[in-house]
């Protein structure tokens, strides 16, 4: 595989409008696998790090991703420097999953799992005798706190007391697991998920986010996808706003143009 057939699979993912490089450096880095830079939209890959060029296309996916956020950033600020802006962010793993997802149906990137039964199992194994059975640990923790708090409030005890001094247990991680066990979450997500997925108030919303991860979506895609969403009922809640705005102030103006008219035809 060579640089052109890179930059090729690339563009293939997601059109750019900013021109950019690839190149395979033909060297071994024991810091990183691959570069972006950002001031001339160069690709750096030192492909003497794989083994293989599905491993490649992955770095060369991810810095790609660099290239279209940097892309994006561009077009928000009118052309303004943007090199000094944090990289990795929620929304850039959500856009470097989505060009995975991309890749795969496209046939040009597979994780691979199937090549190595041993590590299937493992997952297996992780799933469901660890995320699982973690996440519901939880919900059963949570329940136990609920009674806690109740049998706090029988006995004149302040259960804020009991928590920091009794249980040892950090206010805010008592908060979380009393929310996570009362939205009633699916335990497969897992702890760290239940607790993304129960910040969401929303019940319907939660549900949805719920089932994207379960069907197999990456956490920070279902944040970015949550995220999006309150920013379009935020943008249509403004509109609306502006709208009634508005047809108050036209309303106004249109009364007093009348009172004027009807003064001037009186003179």
């Amino acid at each position: 595989m060579n640089n052109d057939q890179i930059k090729d699979i690339l563009i293939n993912l997601e059109e750019t409008s900013i021109e950019f490089s690839v190149t395979m450096s033909g060297k071994e880095s024991p810091k990183v696998n691959g570069l972006y830079k950002p001031e001339t939209h160069e690709i750096i890959l030192h492909n003497l790090n794989f083994k293989t060029d599905n491993q490649l296309i992955y770095t060369a996916i991810h810095e790609y991703t660099h290239h279209l956020m940097t892309e994006k950033k561009l077009e928000q600020t009118g052309g303004l420097d943007v090199c000094k802006s944090r990289a990795h962010t929620n929304e850039f793993w959500a856009k470097f999953h989505e060009l995975l997802e991309k890749a795969e149906a496209q046939g040009v990137y597979v994780i691979g799992l199937e090549e190595s039964p041993a590590l299937a199992e493992l997952t297996e194994d992780i799933r469901k005798n660890y995320l699982s059975r973690n996440g519901q640990i939880m919900l059963e923790f949570g329940q136990k706190l609920a009674e806690a708090h109740k049998l706090c409030q029988e006995a004149n005890i302040r259960y804020e007391d009991y928590i920091d001094r009794i249980l040892r247990l950090p206010r805010a991680a008592a908060k979380t697991i009393a929310k996570i066990s009362s939205a009633q979450l699916n335990p497969d997500l897992g702890y760290e998920n239940m607790k993304i997925v129960s910040n969401i108030s929303n019940p319907q919303k939660r549900e949805e986010a719920q089932n994207q991860i379960l069907q197999g979506k990456s956490p920070d895609s279902v944040r970015a996808m949550m995220k999006k969403k309150v920013e379009e009922v935020d943008v249509k809640t403004r509109l609306e706003k502006e709208k009634k705005r508005l047809e108050k102030t036209i309303n106004q103006l249109t009364n007093r143009l009348e009172q004027i008219e009807e003064s001037l035809s009186n003179m």
